[in-house]
C-alpha cells in the first residue's frame, strides 16, 4: 500500500498549501515573500547548472532514436493532446485550469522517478539517465517557448517582457552555475543531499508565496469540488493516453523490452521540481497558485500509476526468466 500513498515531498507540499490557506502572507509580508521566492528560484537554477555534468550532456545524445522518441512524447505529443482535449471539451474546466493543464503538457520529464521506475521495471537505466537529463536541460528553453505559443493561442503573454524575465531569472543563473562548475562542481556533488534540501525549500517557498496570493483572490471559493474532480479525470485521461501511445508505439517500432520500459516511464512523466519554479517566472504569483494545481495532481497520479506499471513489468521479467536464473 505504501506505493499508492503520496510521497513525503507531496505530503509536505499539501501541508504548505494548507498552511498558506490558513495563514497567507499579506501586505508587506507578501511583498517580502515574493522577493525571497524569486531569489530562491534563481539560486535553484544556479545550483542545477553547477551540478549538471558535461559528460552527462554528451552521453545523452548516444541513443538518438530512443531519445528522439522520448523528447517527442514530452514536448510534442503532450502539448498536442492538451490542445486537443481543450478544443474538444472547452467548457469542462475553467480557462485558468485549462491553462494549468496545458502548462503540465509543456514540462520536461522527471529525473529521479523516471530512473527509479525504469530500474524497478528492469529497463534501460543508462538510457533513462541520459534521456531525463537531456529532457530537463532542453526543458529550460523549450517549456517557456511552448508556453509562449499556447498563451498566444489564448491571446495572452507579454512577448519580449516574458522572454527577458526568463533570461534574467532562469537562464542567466543556470549559465553562471555551468560556467562555475569547474570550481564548485565537486563541492556541489559532495553536498548533494544538503543542496537537494535547498532545492525543495525553494519550491516550497514558491508554493507558499503563490498560494498566499491565490487565497487572497479566493481560489478555494472559485473552484468547487466538482471542478477539482473533473480536473482529476482530465489528468487521468491525459496520462492514460500517453502511456497507451508509448507502449503501443514502442512495440510497433520494434524496440527492445528494456527500451520500451524507458520510453514508457520517461515519456509519460512531468517534472514538479522544474514546473513550479518555471510557473513562478512565467505566470507570477497572481496566476501561479491556480496554474500549478493540475501539476500537483498529475505529479501524484503519475507516481501511483507508474508504480503499478513498474511492478507489472518486473513480474513479467521474472516469469520470462528460467527457474535457474531466478534461483
Amino acid at each position: 500500500m505504501r506505493r499508492f500513498l503520496p510521497d513525503t515531498f507531496t505530503l509536505i507540499l499539501i501541508a504548505t498549501v494548507a498552511f498558506a490557506s490558513v495563514f497567507p502572507a499579506v501586505g508587506k509580508g507578501a511583498s517580502f515573500m515574493m522577493v525571497a521566492s524569486n531569489i530562491a528560484i534563481s539560486l535553484l537554477f544556479f545550483l542545477h547548472g553547477a551540478r549538471l555534468s558535461t559528460d552527462a550532456i554528451v552521453a545523452g545524445v548516444k541513443d538518438l532514436r530512443l531519445h528522439a522518441l522520448i523528447l517527442s512524447c514530452t514536448f510534442i505529443l503532450f502539448p498536442l493532446l492538451g490542445l486537443a482535449l481543450r478544443a474538444a471539451f472547452p467548457g469542462l474546466l475553467t480557462p485558468s485550469l485549462w491553462l494549468g493543464v496545458l502548462f503540465v503538457c509543456t514540462l520536461s520529464s522527471t529525473v529521479q522517478s523516471s530512473i527509479a521506475f525504469t530500474s524497478m521495471a528492469r529497463g534501460n537505466v543508462p538510457g533513462a539517465i541520459c534521456a531525463a537529463t537531456a529532457s530537463n536541460l532542453l526543458g529550460t528553453v523549450l517549456t517557456p517557448l511552448l508556453v509562449a505559443v499556447l498563451l498566444h493561442r489564448q491571446g495572452g503573454g507579454h512577448g519580449l517582457a516574458d522572454a527577458g524575465r526568463i533570461l534574467v531569472q532562469l537562464l542567466l543563473p543556470f549559465a553562471a552555475g555551468s560556467l562555475l562548475r569547474p570550481w564548485i562542481g565537486a563541492w556541489a556533488r559532495r553536498n548533494s543531499r544538503v543542496l537537494a534540501k535547498v532545492d525543495r525549500s525553494s519550491i516550497l517557498l514558491a508554493v507558499y508565496t503563490a498560494f498566499s496570493e491565490a487565497v487572497a483572490q479566493g481560489i478555494w471559493h472559485a473552484f468547487p469540488p466538482r471542478d477539482l474532480a473533473t480536473l482529476v479525470l482530465v489528468n487521468a485521461l491525459l496520462l492514460g493516453v500517453v502511456l497507451a501511445v508509448t507502449t503501443w508505439g514502442s512495440r510497433r517500432l520494434g524496440l527492445s523490452k528494456e527500451n520500451e520500459i524507458t520510453l514508457v516511464f520517461c515519456g509519460s512523466k512531468k517534472s514538479l521540481a522544474s514546473g513550479i519554479p518555471l510557473a513562478t517566472v512565467l505566470f507570477g504569483t497572481a496566476q501561479m497558485g491556480i496554474v500549478v494545481l493540475p501539476l500537483m495532481i498529475f505529479h501524484q497520479m503519475q507516481l501511483m500509476v507508474c508504480a503499478m506499471l513498474a511492478r507489472r513489468y518486473a513480474e513479467r521479467g521474472n516469469e520470462a526468466q528460467p527457474a535457474s536464473a531466478r534461483a
